[in-house]
């Protein structure tokens, strides 16, 4: 699993490369500790190349989302794969984020 944030001007970009699984999720969640320190900005995780999502991997999103929310922040899920996207629905978490898909 590869974790990768990128300042932007209007956001905070969180790249998720691979398997979001229990294993890594300890190591994920380290990697995205910068964005519980975040200014003003959104937060956006790119998950073009998320490959699945556990539960575990669900309470990270979770918590930040519920971090920026408190400070008046959004958090984006962006180009989420249909399976992923499955996941968000049978646990009702679909309702709880904003998702983008690319413009291309």
């Amino acid at each position: 699993m590869k974790t990768t944030i990128i300042e932007k001007d209007e956001r905070i970009i969180a790249v998720l490369e691979g398997e979001l699984d229990t294993a890594a999720a300890q190591e994920v969640e380290n990697a995205l500790q910068p964005l519980f320190a975040t200014d003003e900005r959104d937060i956006q995780f790119n998950c073009a190349q998320l490959d699945y999502i556990a539960s575990s991997g669900l309470r990270i999103l979770l918590s930040i989302l519920k971090y920026a929310k408190a400070n008046g922040r959004k958090v984006i899920l962006k180009d989420v794969n249909d399976e992923i996207k499955n996941v968000f629905k049978l646990t009702g978490f679909i309702s709880l984020f904003d998702f983008e898909e690319s413009d291309d």
